[in-house]
């Protein structure tokens, strides 16, 4: 079969039109994560923004209060507290507000989650993040490692709070994070990456806190041990398509949709499943050649070009999927109440977070 023919049956198999045959609706343009159409979703979310702020205020040190909080005050979808809320909530009654240590308990995750932001920002060397000025490039490298250790000194605090398990956990998370952050590292730049290096990197800085976050609302609500392992797994299988997803919309979105420039992890050297899938085809050779630590702006269109023509793309959206059919399976032996279903939509949402027409769609 010609490899061009072969690219247009891998996106029929999955059920999408190809990026050349009809314009791309705007990132923007998504359906509503289910999760936020929850009853309890606007007073939670409040719960959860206040509590961080809380969380973070040294009344007699307003200086670090104000470094601490810059990334919070600039906003986010905060989806890991929202995750630990609606696992918490599949066991109670719909439309139950959840206890406060359920929210404290996801708020821990998200300051992790921060933090490491925080740590990011300085290895990177950016600018801005959540389309306001980074830590780093306001305060200095110092105040940003600082300032990151305090919001993971925090989450810890909240964590032993909550009991021996949850604490346990939250170190194991960090851990997690920890080590799949060095695997990413030790792969930069690494054209013969393989999927056997990116899954373990992914599960640990990526899915290690969605299930976390999930584990924590089972744990706290006192679940039945079966169904908060049940959560935890359904947490990491979200996670790790989670990052598969973000992956794909880094070489097929736009330097305007995603707030950064397409293809960004490529020219920091990091080659996500999409690349690794095109570098192992045919067409796989001229992207290799390109793919270099001083990726200038017209080899990076070409790097980016040669991505979304290619079958990375469609294989990688497989991949994903596998991950959601995966999660939704798991969860659906926890409950089938308003909350879990929420979570279960909220899977399906990742998908539709990618910016392709979405007509005749039969995944």
């Amino acid at each position: 079969m010609p490899l061009s023919d072969l690219h247009h049956a891998l996106w029929r198999i999955i059920g999408l039109v190809e990026p050349t045959k009809r314009p791309s609706p705007s990132l923007s343009a998504v359906a509503t994560n289910p999760l936020a159409l929850l009853p309890t979703a606007e007073a939670d979310k409040a719960r959860v923004e206040q509590t961080l702020l809380d969380v973070v205020r040294i009344d007699n040190d307003p200086y670090l209060t104000e470094i601490s909080s810059h990334l919070i005050k600039a906003g986010g979808k905060r989806l890991r507290p929202l995750f630990a809320i609606a696992g918490a909530a599949a066991s109670m009654p719909d439309g139950t507000s959840v206890h406060n240590d359920v929210v404290r308990g996801g708020v821990a995750v998200e300051l992790v989650h921060i933090g490491s932001l925080y740590h990011d920002d300085v290895m990177d060397e950016a600018e801005m993040r959540r389309q306001v000025i980074s830590v780093n490039a306001r305060w200095g490298n110092l105040r940003a490692i600082l300032s990151g250790d305090y919001l993971l000194a925090k989450a810890s605090e909240i964590a032993a709070d909550l009991g021996v398990e949850v604490a346990g956990l939250l170190a194991t998370t960090i851990a997690d994070l920890c080590r799949g952050q060095v695997g990413e590292l030790q792969t930069m730049y690494d054209v013969d990456r393989t999927e056997e290096q990116y899954f373990p990197s992914i599960a640990g800085k990526t899915a290690s806190l969605y299930a976390a976050a999930c584990r924590i609302g089972g744990i706290v609500t006192e679940q039945p041990r079966s169904d908060i392992d049940r959560l935890t797994e359904f947490g990491r299988l979200y996670g790790m398509a989670f990052q598969v997803v973000d992956d794909i919309l880094d070489v097929i979105a736009t330097d305007e949709e995603l707030g950064k420039p397409a293809g960004n992890d490529m020219i920091e050297g990091v080659y996500s499943l999409p690349v690794i899938h095109t570098l192992a085809w045919p067409e796989g050779k001229m992207l290799r050649e390109l793919l270099t630590d001083g990726l200038a702006i017209e080899d990076r269109h070409r790097a980016i070009d040669i991505v979304r023509n290619g079958p990375g793309v469609a294989s990688s959206l497989e991949v994903a999927q596998r991950f959601i059919n995966e999660a939704k399976a798991v969860l659906a032996e926890v409950s089938s109440n308003e909350s879990a279903l929420a979570l279960a939509g909220a899977a399906d949402h990742l998908l539709e977070s990618i910016p392709f027409d979405r007509t005749n769609i039969t995944l």
